[in-house]
């Protein structure tokens, strides 16, 4: 999938997958999609809900050993 930026945020602990992601997501224009890559398995839960409280869309995640990317669409 193709992302307009993307945010490497493996290694860091709950919250700051989250705080990066926010972050991120406000230097993107409605529509753009940004690539998420965390190693913390609890942020597959956080990101989607904050996806959804956020007004966002979260597209598609996959796992790939250690690594989970998510691709999230800013609405």
């Amino acid at each position: 999938m193709k992302a307009n930026k993307v945010l490497d945020a493996k290694g860091l602990a709950c919250p700051m997958p989250i705080v990066r992601t926010k972050k991120a997501m406000n230097e993107l224009e409605s529509g753009q999609v940004l690539e998420i890559q965390v190693t913390d398995k609890g942020a597959k839960n956080d990101l989607a809900a904050w996806a959804k409280a956020s007004g966002n869309e979260l597209m598609e995640h996959k796992e790939d050993g250690e690594v989970l990317t998510f691709w999230m669409k800013k609405g």
